[in-house]
């Protein structure tokens, strides 16, 4: 029998996929009061998920366990959700446009699915994990894989704009979205504000390492995807700021980055083998 937390986790499911109906509904129908429920609904998830962890977090200390509920993949990739829903939630209060919802709320949807085919029992923690360190290296990491997966959202939504003719567009769904230089803008931010805390997951991550293994770096696969992650973003930024990349090329660049950080998290820890091959 599923424990409470679960049963929160899978309502929260079931409301992720309501607010992307809402969302791409509000789209094709061009009716705001849907897009309005869409964000509603996603408050309401945030709420629901926010208190599963919450519950989860208590459930771990009565059985004895007492630890962050973030060190397996279900709870790795329900917090994920839970971190991608809480940065659209400030990015759409912060730009003022719903439009962004229909791109990235599937985005956590599609994470919470999966996570409903993964074994959810609360396990106790491998000695490996048995350290605070565990707390700031997750929660940077995930918050930055958030902040990444908005812009990867936002970077689709320019592509299809601008292979339309960008502004120029006066009809249909894609007249809906924001200005092509408001969406370039925000593909920027988003990993200008997600790769700061990608850096300090890798360097809590490192010190982590150091406390469970004696090594700081190993080349273990899944510290060398996190570098080729942290190398991709670095190198758009970089371009970013010394090159002028804007457009199209910034938009594809953000989206190779968004899809080696799934690898980097999910591939790894499934296909891969290594010291965090119990992520899996």
């Amino acid at each position: 029998m599923n424990t409470l937390n679960v049963q929160l986790f899978d309502l929260t499911t079931f409301l992720f996929g309501t607010a992307t109906g809402s969302y791409i509904a509000a789209l094709y129908g061009k009716k705001e009061f849907l897009a309005r429920i869409g964000t509603w609904i996603c408050a309401a998830a945030a709420i629901v998920s926010t208190a599963a962890i919450g519950i989860r977090w208590i459930e771990s200390y009565r059985m004895g366990i007492g630890r962050i509920p973030v060190t397996n993949l279900y709870e790795s990739l329900v917090f994920f959700a839970w971190s991608i829903n809480l940065f659209y939630l400030f990015v759409e209060r912060k730009y003022g446009s719903r439009s962004f919802g229909a791109f990235v709320v599937p985005i956590a949807f599609f994470t919470m699915v999966f996570a409903f085919t993964i074994e959810s029992g609360i396990q106790p923690l491998v000695p490996a994990l048995q350290s605070y360190w565990l707390h700031a290296h997750v929660i940077t990491c995930f918050a930055g894989y958030a902040a990444f997966a908005v812009s990867a959202g936002v970077a689709v939504m320019y592509l299809l704009k601008e292979r339309r003719g960008g502004d120029k567009v006066t009809g249909g769904v894609l007249a809906l979205f924001p200005d092509t230089k408001v969406l370039d803008d925000l593909v920027y931010r988003a990993i200008a504000w997600g790769f700061p805390l990608l850096t300090a997951g890798i360097i809590t991550g490192a010190a982590w390492a150091n406390f469970a293994w004696g090594t700081y770096w190993s080349w273990d696969p899944k510290e060398t995807w996190s570098l080729i992650v942290w190398l991709v973003y670095a190198a758009f930024l970089h371009a970013r700021i010394t090159r002028g990349w804007h457009g199209r090329r910034a938009a594809v660049l953000s989206i190779a980055g968004f899809a080696a950080t799934i690898f980097c998290y999910l591939g790894v820890n499934l296909v891969l083998s290594g010291l965090h091959s119990y992520g899996g």
